[in-house]
This record gives structure tokens, sequence and C-alpha cells, in this order.
């Protein structure tokens, strides 16, 4: 988020300077596109579900930054965590568990 604001920043002052007809063109990196791709948290299944329809809504333990699937037994039962859609989690860099629990 906060390289974002400062390429958002740049291009804003960079408009300040260039002609009236001249174009900017903003290229970013894949890090700075995965910046932008945050990762919603949300407090029910169903909230989640209604954020990503056509993708798995898995539980997401926020400390480790490990999902679980429905099903699995810490799904919605770790201290702290979330339902997230699996594909933003993914982009996020977390991961599934590995002990399929």
């Amino acid at each position: 988020m906060r390289l974002l604001r400062l390429v958002a920043l740049a291009v804003l002052i960079s408009s300040q300077w260039a002609a009236p007809a001249t174009a900017i063109t903003l290229v970013l990196s894949p890090t700075a596109v995965a910046a932008a791709n945050e990762l919603h948290l949300f407090q029910t299944e169903a909230a989640a579900q209604a954020r990503c329809p056509r993708d798995e809504v898995v539980w997401l333990n926020t400390n480790t930054g490990i999902y679980h699937e429905k099903g699995m037994r810490w799904y919605g039962r770790t201290k702290r965590g979330a339902y997230v859609c699996r594909k933003e989690a993914d982009a996020a860099g977390d991961r599934d568990t590995r002990n399929g629990q």
C-alpha cells in the first residue's frame, strides 16, 4: 500500500510539469501489482463467499499465513484468523496446510 501511495504521488508530481498533451504511462512491477491486491478478511464464511462466488473460501490463520479448507480440523478454529478467498490468499503469499488439518 505504501508503494502505491508513492507511485501515485510521483505520477501527480510529474503531471504538474508535463505538457498538457503528454500522456504518462505507468508500468508497475509484479511486486507492486501484488501489493495492490489486498487480502480481504471476513468474519463469516458467507461474507467471504459473497466476495468470491467462483472461488473456494478457506480459513486463514493470520499468525502463520497457513490456510485450512472446509472440513479440515482447524477450519474456523484457530485463535486468530479469518475467512478469505483462496486465490487472494495465494496471491498474498499464504499457503495451504501441509498436514491436512
